[in-house]
Protein backbone atom coordinates (compact mmCIF):
# COMPACT_ATOMS: atom_id res chain seq x y z
CA UNK A 1 0.00 0.00 0.00
CA UNK A 2 1.45 3.37 -1.04
CA UNK A 3 1.41 5.40 2.12
CA UNK A 4 3.17 6.68 5.21
CA UNK A 5 2.51 4.71 8.39
CA UNK A 6 2.39 6.57 11.69
CA UNK A 7 0.78 6.60 15.14
CA UNK A 8 -1.60 9.21 16.51
CA UNK A 9 -3.51 9.00 19.81
CA UNK A 10 -2.01 5.53 20.37
CA UNK A 11 -3.65 4.42 17.12
CA UNK A 12 -1.95 3.24 13.92
CA UNK A 13 -2.78 4.95 10.61
CA UNK A 14 -1.64 5.07 7.00
CA UNK A 15 -1.61 8.43 5.21
CA UNK A 16 -2.19 7.56 1.56
CA UNK A 17 -0.49 9.52 -1.20
CA UNK A 18 -3.91 10.62 -2.45
CA UNK A 19 -4.71 12.49 0.77
CA UNK A 20 -6.95 9.78 2.22
CA UNK A 21 -6.40 8.35 5.71
CA UNK A 22 -6.69 4.61 6.41
CA UNK A 23 -7.32 3.15 9.87
CA UNK A 24 -6.76 -0.57 9.39
CA UNK A 25 -7.93 -1.66 12.86
CA UNK A 26 -11.40 -0.23 12.12
CA UNK A 27 -11.31 -0.90 8.35
CA UNK A 28 -12.03 2.82 7.98
CA UNK A 29 -11.13 5.16 5.12
CA UNK A 30 -11.42 8.89 5.76
CA UNK A 31 -11.33 11.72 3.20
CA UNK A 32 -11.91 15.41 3.74
CA UNK A 33 -13.10 18.37 1.69
CA UNK A 34 -14.16 16.66 -1.53
CA UNK A 35 -15.95 19.86 -2.65
CA UNK A 36 -17.87 17.93 -5.30
CA UNK A 37 -19.62 20.23 -7.77
CA UNK A 38 -17.25 23.17 -7.34
CA UNK A 39 -17.16 24.03 -11.06
CA UNK A 40 -21.00 23.98 -11.16
CA UNK A 41 -21.22 26.25 -8.11
CA UNK A 42 -18.71 28.77 -9.51
CA UNK A 43 -20.51 28.89 -12.89
CA UNK A 44 -23.90 29.25 -11.16
CA UNK A 45 -22.63 32.28 -9.25
CA UNK A 46 -21.20 33.93 -12.36
CA UNK A 47 -17.54 33.14 -11.70
CA UNK A 48 -14.84 31.99 -14.10
CA UNK A 49 -15.73 28.85 -16.03
CA UNK A 50 -13.70 25.82 -14.93
CA UNK A 51 -13.50 22.50 -16.77
CA UNK A 52 -16.49 20.52 -15.38
CA UNK A 53 -14.49 17.39 -14.65
CA UNK A 54 -13.47 17.84 -11.02
CA UNK A 55 -16.29 15.69 -9.62
CA UNK A 56 -15.43 12.72 -11.84
CA UNK A 57 -11.72 13.16 -11.14
CA UNK A 58 -12.31 13.20 -7.38
CA UNK A 59 -14.62 10.18 -7.54
CA UNK A 60 -12.11 8.30 -9.70
CA UNK A 61 -9.42 8.74 -7.05
CA UNK A 62 -11.85 7.87 -4.26
CA UNK A 63 -12.93 4.71 -6.08
CA UNK A 64 -9.27 3.72 -6.43
CA UNK A 65 -8.65 4.20 -2.69
CA UNK A 66 -11.74 2.18 -1.83
CA UNK A 67 -10.62 -0.62 -4.16
CA UNK A 68 -7.17 -0.53 -2.53
CA UNK A 69 -8.27 -0.56 1.11
CA UNK A 70 -11.69 -2.32 0.87
CA UNK A 71 -12.99 -0.41 3.92
CA UNK A 72 -16.06 -1.31 5.94
CA UNK A 73 -16.50 2.38 6.86
CA UNK A 74 -15.98 5.51 4.77
CA UNK A 75 -15.98 8.87 6.54
CA UNK A 76 -16.29 12.04 4.45
CA UNK A 77 -15.06 14.71 6.82
CA UNK A 78 -17.19 17.68 5.77
CA UNK A 79 -17.43 20.02 2.78
CA UNK A 80 -18.12 16.98 0.64
CA UNK A 81 -20.08 19.29 -1.70
CA UNK A 82 -19.22 22.85 -2.59
CA UNK A 83 -22.66 23.90 -1.38
CA UNK A 84 -26.07 22.29 -0.90
CA UNK A 85 -27.22 23.20 -4.41
CA UNK A 86 -24.13 21.53 -5.85
CA UNK A 87 -25.22 18.33 -4.14
CA UNK A 88 -28.74 18.68 -5.52
CA UNK A 89 -27.34 19.34 -9.02
CA UNK A 90 -25.09 16.27 -9.02
CA UNK A 91 -25.63 14.48 -12.37
CA UNK A 92 -27.34 11.10 -12.34
CA UNK A 93 -24.18 9.30 -13.49
CA UNK A 94 -22.25 10.62 -10.47
CA UNK A 95 -25.16 9.80 -8.14
CA UNK A 96 -25.12 6.22 -9.39
CA UNK A 97 -21.36 6.09 -8.98
CA UNK A 98 -21.64 7.21 -5.36
CA UNK A 99 -24.34 4.60 -4.74
CA UNK A 100 -22.03 1.88 -6.04
CA UNK A 101 -19.20 3.09 -3.80
CA UNK A 102 -21.52 3.07 -0.78
CA UNK A 103 -22.85 -0.45 -1.41
CA UNK A 104 -22.01 -2.91 1.35
CA UNK A 105 -20.30 -0.44 3.68
CA UNK A 106 -21.15 2.16 6.30
CA UNK A 107 -20.88 5.63 4.73
CA UNK A 108 -20.78 8.71 6.98
CA UNK A 109 -21.14 12.31 5.82
CA UNK A 110 -19.79 14.70 8.46
CA UNK A 111 -21.39 18.14 8.18
CA UNK A 112 -19.14 20.94 6.93
CA UNK A 113 -19.50 24.68 6.66
CA UNK A 114 -20.18 24.39 2.90
CA UNK A 115 -22.74 21.58 3.19
CA UNK A 116 -24.66 21.96 6.47
CA UNK A 117 -27.91 20.45 5.25
CA UNK A 118 -28.88 16.83 4.55
CA UNK A 119 -28.58 15.50 1.01
CA UNK A 120 -30.48 12.62 -0.56
CA UNK A 121 -27.44 10.57 -1.45
CA UNK A 122 -27.51 7.70 1.00
CA UNK A 123 -25.31 7.18 4.01
CA UNK A 124 -25.56 8.69 7.49
CA UNK A 125 -25.28 12.41 8.23
CA UNK A 126 -23.57 13.40 11.50
CA UNK A 127 -22.30 16.61 13.06
CA UNK A 128 -19.28 14.65 14.30
CA UNK A 129 -18.27 11.03 14.80
CA UNK A 130 -16.92 9.68 18.07
CA UNK A 131 -15.07 6.41 17.58
CA UNK A 132 -12.86 5.78 20.61
CA UNK A 133 -10.32 7.10 21.17
CA UNK A 134 -10.93 9.58 18.33
CA UNK A 135 -13.33 12.35 17.38
CA UNK A 136 -13.87 13.13 13.69
CA UNK A 137 -15.24 16.62 12.94
CA UNK A 138 -14.96 19.15 10.15
CA UNK A 139 -13.39 22.14 11.93
CA UNK A 140 -10.80 21.78 14.68
CA UNK A 141 -11.85 22.90 18.14
CA UNK A 142 -9.55 24.60 20.59
CA UNK A 143 -8.30 22.40 23.43
CA UNK A 144 -9.55 19.24 21.68
CA UNK A 145 -7.69 15.97 22.11
CA UNK A 146 -7.45 12.98 19.77
CA UNK A 147 -9.25 15.00 17.10
CA UNK A 148 -9.20 14.47 13.33
CA UNK A 149 -10.51 17.37 11.26
CA UNK A 150 -10.28 19.03 7.85
CA UNK A 151 -11.51 22.44 6.63
CA UNK A 152 -8.19 24.27 6.30
CA UNK A 153 -6.76 22.42 3.25
CA UNK A 154 -3.21 22.46 4.67
CA UNK A 155 -0.17 22.25 2.42
CA UNK A 156 3.55 22.15 3.16
CA UNK A 157 6.81 22.58 1.25
CA UNK A 158 10.03 20.59 1.09
CA UNK A 159 13.30 20.84 -0.84
CA UNK A 160 13.67 17.86 -3.19
CA UNK A 161 16.32 17.32 -5.83
CA UNK A 162 17.39 20.94 -5.90
CA UNK A 163 13.87 22.33 -6.16
CA UNK A 164 11.23 23.30 -3.65
CA UNK A 165 7.86 21.59 -3.99
CA UNK A 166 4.56 22.32 -2.25
CA UNK A 167 1.92 19.64 -1.73
CA UNK A 168 -1.29 19.13 0.25
CA UNK A 169 -0.33 17.69 3.64
CA UNK A 170 -1.58 16.05 6.81
CA UNK A 171 -0.61 18.07 9.88
CA UNK A 172 -0.14 15.92 12.99
CA UNK A 173 0.81 16.75 16.56
CA UNK A 174 0.10 14.95 19.84
CA UNK A 175 -3.43 16.41 20.13
CA UNK A 176 -4.86 16.72 16.64
CA UNK A 177 -4.60 15.81 13.01
CA UNK A 178 -5.74 18.17 10.22
CA UNK A 179 -6.27 16.42 6.92
CA UNK A 180 -5.51 17.76 3.44
CA UNK A 181 -8.29 18.54 1.00
CA UNK A 182 -9.03 15.54 -1.22
CA UNK A 183 -11.04 17.24 -3.96
CA UNK A 184 -9.81 18.63 -7.25
CA UNK A 185 -9.70 22.47 -7.47
CA UNK A 186 -9.56 22.82 -3.68
CA UNK A 187 -6.35 24.82 -3.27
CA UNK A 188 -4.50 24.93 0.02
CA UNK A 189 -3.43 26.96 3.06
CA UNK A 190 0.27 27.11 3.93
CA UNK A 191 1.16 25.20 7.08
CA UNK A 192 2.91 28.32 8.42
CA UNK A 193 -0.23 30.47 8.17
CA UNK A 194 -1.26 32.16 11.43
CA UNK A 195 -4.49 30.16 11.79
CA UNK A 196 -2.63 26.83 11.56
CA UNK A 197 0.22 28.11 13.74
CA UNK A 198 -2.40 28.92 16.40
CA UNK A 199 -3.99 25.46 16.23
CA UNK A 200 -0.97 23.16 16.05
CA UNK A 201 1.61 22.51 18.76
CA UNK A 202 5.28 23.42 18.22
CA UNK A 203 6.17 19.75 17.66
CA UNK A 204 4.17 19.16 14.48
CA UNK A 205 4.80 16.77 11.61
CA UNK A 206 3.63 17.41 8.05
CA UNK A 207 3.03 14.38 5.82
CA UNK A 208 3.11 15.58 2.24
CA UNK A 209 0.91 13.76 -0.26
CA UNK A 210 2.02 12.51 -3.66
CA UNK A 211 3.38 9.39 -5.32
CA UNK A 212 5.67 8.90 -2.33
CA UNK A 213 4.35 10.57 0.85
CA UNK A 214 7.04 12.46 2.74
CA UNK A 215 7.03 13.29 6.46
CA UNK A 216 8.88 16.41 7.63
CA UNK A 217 9.06 18.22 10.98
CA UNK A 218 7.63 21.73 11.11
CA UNK A 219 9.46 24.24 13.26
CA UNK A 220 6.65 26.30 14.70
CA UNK A 221 6.58 29.40 16.84
CA UNK A 222 6.00 28.92 20.55
CA UNK A 223 3.20 31.17 21.85
CA UNK A 224 4.33 33.59 24.55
Amino acid sequence: MNGYQFSFASTHFTALGSGALYWAAQSLLCVSDLHLGKSERIARRGGATLPPYETRDTLTRLAADIALTEPDIVVCLGDSFDDLNAALALPEAERSWLARLQAGRRWIWIEGNHDPGPVELGGTHLRELNLAPLTFRHIAQKNARAEISGHYHPKASVQLGGRRISRPAFLVDSDRMIMPAYGTYTGGLCSTSPVLEALMLPATCAILTGATPIAIPLFRKVSS
